[in-house]
């Protein structure tokens, strides 16, 4: 589990930095803890070493990170296409500020389905909740 909080936690640093890195820290000890628990959980890994997972529950994408020295490799379009295989139709939600991340979902053909304008934590981040059909992965 270390080595998945070790990963989350580098990639939510690039990823979402808006968010501090005081809160990512208190964040990384409920990934810990709860959320890579509850989920079910696919792995990515390069000459047997983990460089990136998925979370899912049911199938809504509780997480998608890949570690930063690892991005641009595919694993982050892999770990998806899995995950699509799996479950057919999947959600999730991005920070509207993760202008990457909300470009690499789109170019996986998930579509805005709707904007909230406070995350999870009541403070004034954007999410976008995203929907991808159960049709094939676009190359």
């Amino acid at each position: 589990m270390k080595i998945l909080s070790s990963i989350w936690f580098n990639a939510s640093l690039e990823a979402h930095a808006f968010l501090g890195e005081d809160l990512l820290r208190r964040q990384r000890v409920l990934i810990e803890k709860t959320y890579l628990e509850e989920a079910e959980v696919w792995v990515a890994c390069v000459d047997g070493a983990p460089v990136g997972f998925i979370g899912l529950l049911g199938a809504f994408i509780g997480g998608l990170f890949v570690d930063p020295s690892a991005q641009g490799q595919g694993i982050g379009r892999a770990l998806v296409a899995h995950a699509r295989a799996r479950k057919g139709e999947l959600s999730l939600e991005v920070y509207a500020e993760n202008v990457r991340a909300c470009a690499f979902y789109r170019r996986l053909g998930f579509s805005e389905t709707e904007r909230r304008v406070r995350d999870d934590n009541d403070l004034p981040h954007e999410n976008i909740r995203m929907s991808l059909d159960a049709s094939p992965t676009p190359r």
